[in-house]
């Protein structure tokens, strides 16, 4: 009978084993060395760190390998990633059996963030030019990911203004207190206690309610200003808008950034010339959805030349035979003809109901004698058309989707984009930014964005068919 195989503590090697001989010549550590070997650091604009004495500074790329390992293994904390430093044996082939600490990644990482956003474009630079990236289609899409900070710390202004209302009865209750002793007492009376800190408490909650209203929000973090408090998946909470833009063949994400608008409808050309600045390049088609949709944003598209796909919107109530969409417009007279043939024209230019923008607007000068009156409109004064800016434009895009290619690639927006979304959040954990601050959030949702494509690109590495020199 044989004997179980146990660990024996005991044991010597008369030849020492290779560090070369830890990981598998297809582990993830050796693509990693791989990327980072192939990378122009300097150039990227990482900045070596400097001992004046003592223990020299780790180096540029050491670092920069740990950070690429924690987060295609998801671990983001330094603590953890230290941690792992010493007890991984991958980890531990990839710094050469070196440990920095938690303090030395930190400071790393605080002192090359515009590097660490420009090593995603150069790792979808590598890919672009390997020809696993297409110019065909490309979506674009948002997703609300939590800030570090809580809702619960934050100021909101009904909370405190019910605050102040009950300051200001204690310190009414108290000063009245303090009136009645002084008339039955003699001698100095010193304020309680209690009154010192309800005015301190009033005097604290006045200076946030005046910040907010200098902001003119109702809410805010005071130790993270930029963060909004939006509807996202997970309920209203303190979040960030993260972006990005998937490529159609690839799946990868070829243009990322995180703001803090709370609505997507101003980002749809800024993605496409994000893209373009990373690329070099647009796609024929850059689909996106509702949210994005915007007529100024569609004429800033047409004068950029790009292509882009929006569903435009379009009223709640089903289309009767007077619906606006049945109107047609008659540029050459700048006039609207309804379907009985009869024309609107131009009458004024006004602003719009929410104040926003100027439109034309158009009325009917035949509503006395039109037999339809009252199926087009309840107007005394007879039917008006109202014509934005940017009309055309909306005009053009809802022209160009009836064509039956167009509204296949609005159907495939979701399983572009919205899929690179549901991995990042499942498969890679990630549903709340670990670090304070626009810059910092933006420097992790594009370290984020870049391991992302890492794993994408590791297995067409094991096929061969992209190399990093």
């Amino acid at each position: 009978m044989s004997q179980p195989i146990r660990a024996d503590f005991s044991q010597t090697y008369l030849m020492p084993p290779s560090l070369e001989e830890w990981v598998d010549a297809d582990h993830p550590a050796r693509f990693i060395r791989d990327v980072v070997s192939s990378l122009d650091l300097s150039e990227l604009g990482f900045r070596q760190g400097e001992a004046a004495a003592g223990r020299p500074a780790y180096a540029v790329d050491l670092l920069l390998s740990v950070w690429l390992y924690g987060y295609l293994h998801r671990i983001r904390s330094t603590r953890e990633l230290e941690r792992a430093c010493r007890e991984h044996i991958s980890l531990l082939w990839l710094t050469g059996m070196h440990a920095p600490d938690h303090n030395t990644l930190w400071r790393f990482w605080r002192s090359n963030r515009p590097a660490l956003r420009g090593l995603f474009r150069q790792v979808v630079g590598v890919a672009y030019s390997s020809g696993l990236i297409g110019l065909a289609v490309h979506a674009v899409d948002g997703t609300k990911i939590r800030a570090r900070s809580s809702k619960r710390s934050a100021w909101h202004k009904q909370e405190l203004e019910e605050l102040l209302k009950r300051a200001e009865a204690s310190i009414d209750v108290a000063m009245g207190e303090v009136e009645s002793r002084e008339a039955t007492e003699s001698g100095e009376y010193r304020l309680p206690e209690e009154l010192i800190d309800a005015e301190t408490r009033r005097a604290e909650i006045r200076a946030a309610l005046d910040q907010l209203a200098q902001i003119d929000r109702a809410h805010q973090h005071p130790q993270e200003p930029e963060a909004r408090m939006v509807k996202g998946g997970d309920g209203i909470d303190l979040q960030y808008n993260a972006q990005v833009v998937v490529d159609q063949d690839s799946r990868l994400i070829v243009s990322e950034t995180v703001v803090n608008n709370e609505s997507d409808t101003t980002l749809l050309v800024d993605m496409v010339k994000r893209t373009e600045a990373t690329l070099g390049a647009v796609a024929a088609e850059t689909v996106a959805d509702g949210g994005y949709y915007s007529p100024n944003e569609l004429a800033k598209a047409e004068l950029a030349g790009v292509e882009v796909l929006v569903p435009v919107k379009e009223s709640t109530r089903l289309p009767g035979p007077f619906h606006k969409s049945h109107f047609t417009y008659d540029e050459q007279h700048d006039e609207y003809i309804c379907p009985l043939g009869k024309r609107l024209g131009y009458w004024r230019t006004r602003t719009n109901s929410h104040g926003k923008y100027q439109v034309r607007e158009y009325r009917c000068k035949n509503a006395r004698d039109c037999p339809r009156r009252r199926h087009c409109s309840p107007q005394k004064k007879g039917r008006t058309i109202l014509r934005g800016e940017h009309e055309a434009a909306v005009e053009r895009q809802r022209q160009k989707q009836r064509s039956p290619a167009k509204r296949e690639i609005l159907r495939a927006r979701q399983t572009i984009v919205e899929v690179v979304f549901a991995q990042i959040k499942e498969q890679m954990q990630f549903r709340r930014f670990t670090v304070r601050h626009l810059e910092n959030v933006r420097t992790q949702w594009s370290l984020l964005c870049t391991a992302f494509n890492l794993k994408k690109l590791y297995r067409w590495w094991l096929e061969g068919r992209i190399a990093f020199n």
